[in-house]
């Protein structure tokens, strides 16, 4: 007899005579299996933007704290330009150590300052001349 209501094949039938498959341990992966975006492959750039107006600057080894934007003349030499920079995390960013600024978005002399650097788009592929050329790029990895 049955210790089920209802003798029907269904999810408990696993226990039965079977031993539970367990589920194969995860190792590294192969890096050809990783899934690919829609960017991957694609050109890209590191680009330091100001947070005000948007215009990309130059990235040196070493901003100044003089430094500005070339386009609306803001001092890149602050908080919200910097790559610690986090408004959830205590005094404003994520190293530990660092003092307290007041004001965010003027210029301060911290040594621990990196630029806030993102990776962009190099720009658009060149155009291809007819429609099968067109066609076969939509498919280029």
């Amino acid at each position: 007899m049955s210790d089920r209501k209802y003798s029907q094949k269904g999810y408990q039938d696993h226990d039965r005579g079977q031993e539970r498959s367990r589920p194969k341990p995860r190792g590294p992966r192969d890096p050809t299996e990783r899934p690919r975006g829609r960017t991957a492959g694609k050109r890209t750039k590191v680009a330091f933007r100001c947070a005000v107006c948007g215009a990309e600057n130059s990235v040196e080894a070493q901003l100044s704290v003089e430094s500005t934007c070339h386009k609306c003349n803001t001092d890149l030499h602050t908080c919200t330009h910097c790559a610690y920079f986090d408004s959830g995390a205590p005094n404003q960013c994520r190293k530990p150590e660092v003092q307290y600024v007041s004001s965010k978005a003027k210029r301060n002399s911290c040594e621990l300052f990196e630029p806030k650097a993102a990776r962009e788009f190099a720009g658009e592929p060149e155009a291809p001349k007819d429609a099968k050329s067109a066609f076969d790029a939509l498919f280029n990895f």
